[in-house]
């Protein structure tokens, strides 16, 4: 901190002088622009007289000028009144002098183009030292800055009977006698935007003040250039626009903090009025310029603004400004993570700072992600009592189940709402997991890994399916994709292993006609999937993959070979296997048709129910033999006819690629239940065949309505009619 900072001083882009800063009256300290949030709120705003000067310098009774003002209690700073130089109420008053209530000092009546007409009265008072654009027009007119206020924003000895009063009673006692003198002429609510301090929620006071300052200019030129020409990328794009307008009007930092805990500035002072700045621990030997011993000199209390140090991060850390083997190593480093509330906090001082000190960027790449809101999307706050204490969460649902919570669904830049259900969701996944472990353990087979034979469709689907999930998800971590990543990660460990492999698995590792070696190869590849998800899931979920690779490992050390996930290599694709994953989707959609079939005849979940199937053809035929027992047990169906074609069908069937299919002995169109179901049905098509029918006959309908809407009308009515024969035919 010292060396850059001296390095700074060096390069004559440190100064210290007087500006006028955001000041918090509560922590006593200046505070950034940044840190200064401004809301729009509900305020007053005051018309007073100031009442003109006679000639013998006394107020005049009869002759004023109205100001308008939301801040009457700074009124005692006031130097001058403005006016627009185009406003004709008041050209003929440029020049002249107003009298300052209570205190009676003379206030010039200045014309500058920076005053809004339209604003109150459209005359505003001037107070230099409690407002930016005061000063800024005072320093074009020459005019003075009257500091009223002290560090805690009670009235000072500049503010005569007001002294010693808080900035808000003191207003009310001013209100109180502008309305006893008869000069508060109009109070009305008026909207405005106030700045309070980001830490406290205090209103923040413009101070004028001596400070420590960097140019930044320079800096914030370079910085900016960095990520134009592409050497930095900032994700998501659209927040490189909101740095560029950062870094293209950014003003002079004020680095120095009046704080009792933090870098002290390493400058002192001598008595003749020099300023040394040195690098060194111990101070310096004497003043730079007059040679005054360093027992003569002072140094400064204040201390660096956090975000000062905090900027030299990436290179301060390894050892900087020593050429460190770490140095050599790991800077510039690569990405950059953080919030996007900090781009300009953090990002844009790191950048500006690492440029300066390093002459390279510090990172290639600043990846923002967003806020954390509470479940009705509002910001969490301690005073609202929203907020939530991730260790309790740690304790509730486990770290790795937070930390899905968190990655999975987010995307970079954007707000994410912690809701109950996300949270539950993370901890169902963890357990989804344990499960999938637990499968694999407790059905090795006596006869080890298989070495022959040919693989089963579960077995070939599943190396197919790890096999994407890994090429998506390394593309997803490279591109950054975060939220995309936890999506093909949870997709390939829930849907395609737990859901639909082991399933399938149970049935090859069960039955009673499998081959010891059939047996093997199914929970060979049991094995490596759960290894494949363990490797790809490491870097999300590192403690509970973790446990289940050591548990593996002793199970199964081809699927876990190394010692510890942490240094395991990361799975490479495999390959696609096609012919697998058509068939597989083929056989996924004629299930899942299935199961819709079985839950509109509301036949319970464990129960069994006969299924005919009419193939689509003999190569759909030759799929189903062999895989029937897949059929059989993720449809929950037994027996499974394979029906010739043509067959007679009831209403209710579902049809895919493989074929049709519906349920029952018979087809549950011949039962009871089913033949009330399918009268209903005639009914229900009955009546929206009559009502429709008898609307296209309507000429009034015909001729009055939009052709499009007779045509779909029409149409309906033709889809209707053919639904009622395909329901009356079966």
């Amino acid at each position: 901190v010292r060396v850059a900072f001296k390095r700074l001083w060096d390069a004559g882009l440190v100064y210290r002088g007087k500006a006028l800063v955001n000041w918090c009256p509560r922590c006593l300290t200046t505070i950034s622009d940044l840190e200064n949030v401004h809301h729009e709120e509900a305020g007053t705003l005051w018309t007073i007289r100031y009442h003109l000067e006679r000639a013998d310098g006394t107020p005049d009774p009869d002759a004023w000028i109205s100001v308008a003002t939301t801040r009457p209690e700074t009124l005692l700073g006031d130097t001058a009144v403005a006016v627009h130089p185009e406003d004709d109420r008041y050209r003929a008053l440029v020049g002249r002098h107003a009298i300052l209530p209570f205190l009676g000092r003379r206030l010039p009546i200045v014309a500058d183009e920076h005053v809004d007409r339209a604003f109150g009265t459209g005359a505003v008072k001037i107070t230099p030292a409690h407002d930016p654009d005061d000063y800024e027009l005072a320093k074009r007119h020459g005019l003075p800055a009257i500091n009223v206020l002290e560090p805690d924003a009670r009235i000072n000895a500049a503010g005569g009977d007001f002294a010693g009063r808080d900035r808000y009673d003191a207003r009310e006692a001013i209100l109180g006698r502008l309305r006893d003198d008869g000069d508060l002429q109009d109070e009305r609510t008026h909207s405005m935007v106030i700045g309070r301090c980001d830490r406290c929620g205090t209103v923040v006071e413009p101070r004028l003040s001596v400070q420590w300052f960097v140019r930044v200019k320079p800096l914030a030129e370079r910085a900016l250039a960095s990520v134009r020409e592409g050497r930095t990328r900032i994700l998501p794009t659209h927040f490189e626009k909101v740095y560029a307008h950062w870094m293209e009007n950014i003003h002079d930092w004020a680095v120095g903090r009046q704080l009792w805990w933090g870098h002290r500035i390493p400058a002192w002072f001598c008595p003749d009025g020099h300023i040394t700045v040195t690098d060194a621990e111990t101070g310096p030997d004497a003043c730079a310029e007059c040679g005054r011993p360093a027992t003569d000199l002072t140094q400064e209390t204040d201390i660096f603004d956090t975000w000062f140090s905090s900027g030299l991060w990436p290179f301060s850390t390894l050892g900087w400004p020593d050429a460190t083997a770490d140095m050599a190593r790991f800077y510039p480093t690569s990405v950059m993570e953080t919030g996007y509330d900090i781009l300009f906090f953090w990002v844009a001082r790191m950048m500006m700072l690492g440029l300066f000190c390093t002459e390279v960027e510090p990172f290639h790449t600043v990846y923002l992600h967003g806020m954390i809101r509470a479940e009705g999307g509002v910001k969490m706050s301690k005073t609202k009592g929203n907020s939530v204490d991730p260790l309790g969460m740690v304790d509730e649902i486990g770290a790795d189940a937070l930390r899905f919570a968190l990655v999975s669904g987010s995307a970079p830049g954007s707000d994410m709402r912690l809701t109950q259900a996300k949270l539950d969701g993370g901890r169902n996944f963890t357990n989804k997991l344990w499960n999938a472990a637990r499968f694999v353990l407790a059905n090795r087979p006596d006869a080890g890994r298989a070495g022959t034979g040919d693989p089963t469709l579960a077995v070939r689907w599943i190396r197919s399916r790890m096999s994407d999930a890994t090429e998506r998800a390394t593309r997803q971590l490279n591109g950054l994709d975060l939220g995309g990543y936890a999506a093909t990660a949870y997709e390939a460990a829930w849907s395609d292993y737990c859901d639909w492999f082991v399933e399938m698995a149970k049935v090859d590792l069960r039955r009673d006609d499998a081959s010891a070696d059939e047996r093997a190869m199914t929970w060979a590849a049991a094995a490596d999937g759960l290894g494949a998800l363990l490797r790809l899931l490491h870097p999300l979920m590192p403690f509970v993959t973790e446990e289940i690779w050591q548990a593996l490992r002793e199970a199964a050390p081809e699927a876990a070979g190394e010692p510890l996930l942490i240094t395991a290599r990361w799975p490479s694709p495999a390959g696609e296997d096609r012919e697998a994953e058509a068939t597989f989707v083929d056989l996924a959609a004629l299930v899942r048709g299935v199961r819709n079939l079985r839950t509109e005849a509301s036949v319970p979940a464990s129960a069994r129910v006969p299924l005919f199937v009419e193939p689509s053809g003999d190569e759909a035929a030759e799929a189903l033999r062999r895989d029937l027992r897949y059929l059989e047990a993720l449809a929950r169906a037994r027996p499974i006819e394979l029906v010739a074609p043509d067959s007679k069908r009831p209403a209710q069937v579902t049809s895919g690629r493989l074929g049709v299919a519906w349920l029952g002995e018979k087809g549950p169109g011949d039962t009871e239940a089913g033949v009330a179901r399918r009268a209903a049905q005639l009914a229900h098509l009955d009546a929206n065949i009559a009502r429709i029918e008898a609307l296209v006959a309507n000429e009034a309908f015909t001729a009055r309505a939009p052709g499009r809407v007779v045509e779909g009308e029409r149409n309906r009515l033709a889809d209707l009619r053919a639904q009622r024969r395909r329901l009356a035919r079966g």
